[in-house]
């Protein structure tokens, strides 16, 4: 399995003892999340909803693409990559 590194936002770093990056080893993003379950369960109740999904007013990117553009939570890692997630941004 690739070992990639979870970044963490602000927002969300007091559900993770205040840490930036997680180091998580997974084949995608979607057992990445669930490695993030396992290992930071309060993190991961604030990035995915009751059914797994994750929240509408969250994006994850690995690297520079968001996974909503690629294959969702079945986008493959490779090692090195980097998942971040971020708050989705709105305005007008």
């Amino acid at each position: 399995m690739p070992s990639v590194i979870v970044f963490i936002p602000g927002p969300l770093r007091p559900y993770c003892a205040g840490r930036a990056e997680l180091p998580v080893d997974a084949d995608t993003v979607g057992e990445a999340l669930e490695v993030l379950e396992q290992s930071q369960p309060a993190l991961y109740r604030n990035v995915c909803d009751e059914t797994g999904a994750v929240r509408r007013h969250l994006n994850v990117f690995v690297n520079t693409d968001n996974v909503r553009d690629l294959d969702g939570v079945r986008t493959a890692l490779r090692q090195g990559d980097v998942v971040t997630i971020l708050p989705a941004v709105s305005g007008g």
